[in-house]
């Protein structure tokens, strides 16, 4: 019993010096999200926003409704484009 609680506790001092930086470093994490295809500043157009796409989570939103809402944004921008150039 003793020598499991030992091995159990010099397990978990391993460990938790790996994790405060010491021995070999864990490797970087790979950010595998896609980009959003939309610019960080500036304003954003119609062709923004059909073009962003969204990572997939296991629970987030239907991407269907989210396709529907930005291309119902990218026509309405378009016409308030048409209807009013310079601003």
């Amino acid at each position: 019993m003793w020598l499991f609680a030992i091995l159990v506790v010099l397990a978990l001092g391993g460990v938790a010096l790996v994790a405060a930086g010491h021995g070999e470093p864990l490797a970087p994490a790979y950010d595998d999200r896609p980009d959003v295809g939309v610019p960080p500043t500036g304003p954003l157009g119609a062709e923004h926003l059909r073009s962003a796409r969204f990572g997939m989570v296991l629970r987030g939103y239907r991407m269907a409704e989210v396709d529907a809402l930005l291309e119902r944004l990218a026509t309405q921008l378009e016409g308030a484009d048409e209807t009013n150039p310079a601003g």
